[in-house]
């Protein structure tokens, strides 16, 4: 645009998706942008997505103590959904899987995410952005249908059974929480 470049940074999952993507009939690209600079690093960095939740997601990622944008966008191999799954179940050997987290890298993860992802981990293959709603419980039952690919009478179901089995659930956290739970048995 007018002589001015940009370059986007892309994680390893998200170009698999893109070149799938690209071999199909579409071939128009439209990525959500994570802007980042920080006074450690002054040169802006753009990371790009194909889905405004696995921006969301890195954004979170990149909240842990010693993962920065660069370290996160060599991490992220594994899609958000199995990476997210992993904090939920600490399971640090797949985090150890990913590019450059070590033990100690893991455990950091699982400790500063663990509770704050679990509706990444049910994250289907459709994702689009979700409708700000007031109600957490339809909050939550348009991010299961409109981001996380759920039919209606599905998320409607999966948020019953959660709120059945911990009828003290106040906010949308806790309630991905336990839906998340019931999603493992």
């Amino acid at each position: 645009m007018n002589g001015i470049g940009y370059e986007i940074l892309i994680p390893a999952f998200v170009m698999n998706e893109i070149k799938r993507d690209m071999q199909s009939e579409n071939k128009e690209l439209k990525l959500y942008i994570s802007y980042n600079q920080s006074e450690r690093q002054p040169k802006p960095v753009l990371v790009g997505f194909k889905h405004a939740a696995e921006k969301k997601f890195f954004e979170l990622f990149i909240s842990v103590e010693d993962i920065g944008p660069a370290a996160a966008i060599k991490a992220l191999v594994k899609p958000v959904r199995e990476i997210a799954r992993a904090i939920e179940e600490k399971d640090a050997g797949t985090l150890r899987q990913l590019k450059g987290i070590g033990e100690r890298k893991a455990e950091k993860i699982i400790a500063t995410l663990k509770g704050k992802v679990a509706m990444y981990a049910l994250m289907r293959e459709v994702e689009t952005l979700p409708e700000p709603v007031e109600d957490f419980k339809k909050e939550v039952e348009n991010v299961l249908v409109n981001q996380l690919g759920h039919k209606l009478m599905e998320a409607r179901k999966m948020i019953e059974e959660a709120m059945k089995r911990n009828p003290g659930i106040s906010s949308s956290e806790e309630l991905f929480e336990e839906v998340y739970r019931g999603q493992k048995k």
